[in-house]
């Protein structure tokens, strides 16, 4: 794929990531009862970073699990959700569980997993980080915390790249 720019190297990246858990913290005054989601694929990988980071600069674990959203689309026409592909690492009964992902743009990602947060229990609220938005929601949804907002047109694409999927 050739690339028009690159919008963050792997410093950028991880200083960004290390202020979005800085701003988790902040806002849910500490780690009690939080749970990170990753987004099937790399919003897993991100979200182990952030829970990485709460262990350092907290000393607390946060339970890590991931959604794949694939069955929870609204433009999936079977709409029959593989939970099978969705890992709970426990009840999210009462937890606030903040959903990672990527890139934001049209928000029917979002969507999709907050459905499949809420097809496995009823949290206390659902938060969304991620580390590019990039604007054209058709849906209401505003991530809590956002390493870059990029513009972009319709037409362009961002791609995300982590070392342990892309090298």
């Amino acid at each position: 794929m050739d690339y028009k720019a690159l919008l963050m190297d792997e410093a950028q990246m991880m200083r960004s990531l290390a202020r979005i858990t800085h701003e988790i913290i902040e806002k849910n005054r500490g780690c009690e009862n939080l749970m990170l989601m990753g987004v099937k694929r790399r919003g897993i990988h991100l979200a182990h970073i952030l829970c990485e980071n709460i262990k350092k600069f907290e000393g607390t674990e946060v339970p890590v699990g991931y959604v794949d959203i694939a069955g929870y689309r609204d433009d999936n026409d079977s709409r029959a959700p593989d939970k099978a592909d969705c890992l709970f690492p426990e009840s999210v009964t009462d937890k606030t569980v903040i959903i990672v992902d990527d890139v934001i743009s049209t928000g029917r990602t979002t969507r999709a997993a907050i459905e499949a947060v809420f097809a496995n229990g009823r949290p206390r609220a659902i938060q969304l980080a991620v580390l590019i938005d990039r604007g054209h929601r058709e849906l209401p949804i505003k991530a809590d915390y956002v390493g870059k907002n990029v513009p972009t047109s319709k037409d362009e694409f961002i791609a995300v790249s982590v070392l342990d999927l892309d090298g």
